[in-house]
């Protein structure tokens, strides 16, 4: 739009807006969220109100079930928490530091995007099997066994995890001022100072971000998991294995009773993630 046409337009006080008008572009954000998210949802708890409660409880309460909340939780807490700590130290030295090879080292973090979960898994097995380049010394000389074991699974869920992690802290750091670093130095303070109290609370909100980002992949992950778990009841089956193994013995309606517990928690978890970022950006701007 030249000059010329937008004067008018703001004389007479109406804005000029590149999208369509509210009432449209609502309708049509709500239509495609329900269209895309709201009804698949929903159709899983309507399936799982065909239970009785005692079905559900029995359903979503077994020994092998209850087992496999734990590994997937408890694995992909694991790995979310790791890929906090690495992940943000990998941000912090692609961005700080220059060094030979820098591009290649960020377009590998993006591989776990692009690469198939199922080739994933298989890469994985096969480098931390007991005859694998990197188990054979770890079971060897360590003695400690990664493939099929838990311990593999916290594996590949770090694996697939670590993009969300590095790609939400690395544009924060690239926009955080250093001057603001420097004036910290100019007033006396020392390193570990001044990444508490200037560096830190500013990626804090982006390193929560990560950390949800990373945990919802991880607890729903199946085709990296699969085939370097093992699949053991009891011992090392995810849940979602449990779903599909649900699914190939046509039991429906306990397959989504498992589906709606673990989007419940996840949705819970999420929501406090968010409750606690949404505070840290708060008391940030009050600072």
């Amino acid at each position: 739009m030249s000059a010329a046409t937008a004067a008018p337009i703001k004389a007479r006080g109406a804005p000029f807006r590149v999208m369509p008008g509210f009432k449209l572009s609502l309708g049509f954000t709500l239509f495609y969220l329900a269209l895309i998210v709201l009804i698949p949802l929903s159709s899983v708890f309507l399936k799982t109100f065909t239970m009785t409660w005692d079905a559900f409880f029995s359903a979503v309460t077994s020994d092998r079930v209850m087992a496999s909340y734990r590994l997937t939780f408890g694995a992909s807490l694991i790995a979310a928490l790791l890929n906090v700590v690495f992940g943000g130290i990998l941000a912090w030295v692609l961005v700080r530091y220059k060094f030979p090879g820098k591009r290649i080292i960020d377009a590998l973090v993006d591989l776990p995007f692009a690469l198939p979960t199922a080739v994933a898994g298989i890469t994985l097995t096969a480098l931390y099997s007991s005859n694998g380049w990197f188990g054979q010394f770890i079971e060897g000389v360590l003695g400690i066994k990664v493939a099929f074991t838990p311990l593999g699974v916290v594996v590949a869920l770090t694996f697939i995890g670590l993009p969300f992690v590095v790609r939400t802290v690395q544009p924060v750091l690239e926009d955080a001022e250093k001057e603001l670093e420097e004036a910290a130095a100019s007033l006396g303070a020392n390193s570990l100072q001044t990444f508490t109290r200037v560096i830190f609370p500013t990626i804090l909100p982006s390193l929560l971000t990560g950390f949800a980002l990373a945990f919802a992949r991880a607890t729903g992950e199946y085709g990296s998991v699969i085939f370097i778990a093992g699949n053991m009841p009891m011992v090392s089956e995810i849940t979602p294995l449990f779903i599909i193994t649900k699914l190939e013995q046509y039991d429906y309606a306990g397959a989504t009773a498992i589906a709606v517990v673990m989007l419940v928690v996840s949705f819970l978890l999420l929501l406090t993630i968010n409750l606690l970022q949404a505070w840290t950006r708060g008391k940030a701007k009050k600072s």
